[in-house]
């Protein structure tokens, strides 16, 4: 299924802002767990950063590794699925069900539109 134009521009714009927002949920979630300050500073900054660095090597467009997309998939089930979890461990069991739905429609949306345009392309 290949999007139309705006939209899209629109479901990658989504892509990004969940992918902002997971890193988000992950810090808050951090700076709140454990017994003290440094616990709070090393789960709220390294939390978010572990994620962003598996990202970032496995997930992202220009990742260092190519990996297959059942990889890929995989980085995005485990970085969100971790964010939703950490909306849940902050008492936010709303935000967490609706992160972990957008989330699921923006990646099928995505990957769908991906492999289109990838056929497409070699037609």
């Amino acid at each position: 299924m290949r999007l139309p134009g705006p939209l899209h521009v629109v479901n990658e714009g989504l892509a990004f802002v969940l992918e902002l927002a997971a890193l988000a949920a992950l810090c808050w979630w951090g700076f709140t767990t454990g017994g003290n300050v440094v616990v709070h500073i090393l789960l709220g900054l390294g939390t978010p950063l572990a994620a962003a660095v598996l990202w970032g090597t496995l997930a992202a467009p220009k990742a260092r590794v190519k990996a297959p997309l059942p990889g890929v998939l995989l980085v995005k089930a485990i970085v969100f699925g971790a964010a939703a979890l950490a909306l849940r461990g902050v008492d936010h069991t709303a935000w967490a069900v609706a992160f972990a739905a957008v989330a699921l429609v923006n990646t099928a949306l995505a990957t769908a539109d991906r492999a289109a345009h990838f056929r497409a392309d070699r037609a």
